[in-house]
């Protein structure tokens, strides 16, 4: 795919691995889509990048579990930014750890809603914009959960391998339209992930004095490099970790390296 004046639409990209991939797109000359939830993030995001980078930067605020909201944003979206080059499928969380007869419906109607659901929201309707152009590129955030369970996972991880699932059939069904579909799963990665997980709860969530994860930049860089191969390559499919991180649940708590 051609590197110059690419228009990607970012979803959750109001902070983490979402903001980290808007940066990386907006420093090498893309323009930008990029939703999330959190309006005034998004907009201090958008002004900085217009501001480093001279790009076009569109805010669109809604939530992606809600499919109205996410077609009228995608209704709202500037003519300039009519043909999407990119999506990045990134919004996704997790709820909790609780073994499945403890679960909390709240959080497995979130994970669901927003992981599931919300990606199939947003990729339908700009996919059906790529193929009149007969190119473009999808490419979904997944997870090693969705490459293996592990204890206290199950609806998360459920989630993730659908993602997975979901990526393959979608490869499928789009690449007689010049349509490249890819996935990125990460391991451990630093950010409000884990916040989120555990609602707040700064304790539960200081998971990472021992071990060094991957950044949000280090997904990034991955994802940039997929995103922007010869238009006769697609890399389908990675799954990474940090150095000390060898599966979901084997890893190395020696210390930061």
């Amino acid at each position: 795919m051609n590197k110059n004046n690419l228009i990607v639409l970012v979803t959750g990209a109001s902070s983490g691995i979402g903001q980290a991939i808007a940066e990386i797109f907006a420093e090498n000359g893309s323009h930008l889509i990029i939703t999330g939830r959190r309006e005034d993030r998004l907009q201090e995001i958008a002004t900085r990048l217009r501001n480093l980078y001279s790009i076009q930067v569109h805010v669109a605020c809604f939530d992606i579990r809600d499919r109205e909201a996410t077609q009228l944003a995608l209704e709202q979206v500037p003519s300039f930014f009519n043909k999407i080059d990119i999506l990045i499928n990134n919004a996704g969380l997790a709820k909790g750890r609780a073994p499945i007869h403890e679960g909390q419906w709240q959080h497995w109607d979130t994970m669901i809603d927003t992981n599931l659901k919300g990606l199939l929201h947003i990729s339908k309707l700009v996919s059906k914009k790529m193929i009149p152009f007969q190119e473009g590129m999808i490419l979904n955030i997944g997870s090693v959960a969705g490459k293996e369970a592990y204890a206290d996972g199950n609806v998360y991880c459920a989630t993730k391998a659908a993602v997975d699932m979901l990526t393959k059939g979608m490869r499928l069904d789009l690449f007689k339209y010049g349509i490249k579909v890819a996935a990125v799963h990460p391991g451990h990665v630093e950010t409000e992930f884990a916040l989120v997980r555990f609602d707040g709860d700064a304790d539960k969530a200081n998971i990472y004095t021992q071990f060094t994860p991957l950044s949000a930049r280090d997904v990034a860089e991955t994802v940039y490099f997929v995103c922007t191969r010869p238009k006769h390559v697609v890399i389908q499919d990675v799954l990474m970790f940090s150095t000390q991180q060898a599966n979901a649940t084997n890893i190395d708590y020696s210390g930061k390296k």
